[in-house]
C-alpha cells in the first residue's frame, strides 16, 4: 500500500488531535462553556424570529436570526414538542433557500432544438407560460364524457406542487389548477 507523504501527514494530525481531546475529556475538561460562547458570538446582535420548516408537512420549529434584515442563521427551536431543536438535512438546509450564490435570479429559456439558454424578463416568461397553458386547455378541454356527464377537465396538464410552498400558496394554487379544470395535482413533499 502506497502511502503519500500529504496522507500520513492527515492521519497523524486527525490522531494527535483526536488524542488531545480525548485526553482531554478524559481528565474531566468540558468544550461545553468554549462551545456556547462560540455559538453565542456567531448570532450576537441578532434579531430571533420564530418560523417553520416549509419541506413537509411535519412543520418543524425554526429559529430565523437576522441582522440589519439579512439572514445569518437558521436552526430549530427547542422549544418545539415536534422536533426538540433538530432538524432533518433538508430543515438544516433552510438558510441556502434565501443564501446561495448558485441560486438562479433570472428567467432562463432554451427553445427546442437550441444549445443555449437565452435570458429572458419574468413578464415575457410569464406571458408565454399563460399563453402555452391556455393553447394546451382549450386543444384537450373535455366538457363531457360519452355518457352525457358533465367533467369539464383537462387531461393534458398536471401541476406538481414544490416543498417549500407554504399552505397559503397551495390552497390558491389548488384553485387555480381546479379552477383550470386541471385533475392531475400533486405536491412532491407529500409523495
Amino acid at each position: 500500500m502506497d502511502v503519500s507523504r500529504r496522507d500520513f501527514l492527515k492521519v497523524s494530525t486527525g490522531v494527535a488531535g483526536g488524542t488531545a481531546l480525548g485526553g482531554l475529556t478524559g481528565l474531566g475538561a468540558s468544550l461545553a462553556p468554549t462551545l456556547a460562547r462560540a455559538q453565542e458570538l456567531r448570532i450576537k446582535g441578532a434579531r430571533t424570529t420564530p418560523s417553520i420548516c416549509p419541506y413537509c408537512s411535519v412543520g418543524c420549529a425554526t429559529l430565523v436570526h437576522t441582522v440589519e434584515g439579512r439572514i445569518v442563521n437558521v436552526e430549530g427551536d427547542p422549544r418545539s414538542p415536534w422536533n426538540e431543536g433538530t432538524l432533518c438535512p433538508k430543515g438544516a438546509a433552510i438558510f441556502q433557500l434565501h443564501v446561495n450564490p448558485n441560486r438562479p435570479m433570472k428567467v432562463l429559456h432554451r427553445a427546442p432544438g437550441a444549445t443555449d439558454w437565452e435570458v429572458w424578463d419574468l413578464e415575457r416568461a410569464m406571458d408565454r407560460v399563460a399563453e402555452l397553458v391556455k393553447k394546451t386547455r382549450d386543444e384537450t378541454f373535455v366538457e363531457r364524457l360519452e355518457d352525457g356527464r358533465v367533467v369539464n377537465m383537462t387531461p393534458a396538464i398536471f401541476s406538481l406542487g414544490g416543498a417549500t410552498l407554504d399552505n397559503e400558496w397551495n390552497h390558491i394554487h389548488q384553485k387555480l389548477m381546479r379552477g383550470l379544470g386541471i385533475v392531475a395535482i400533486e405536491n412532491q413533499a407529500r409523495i
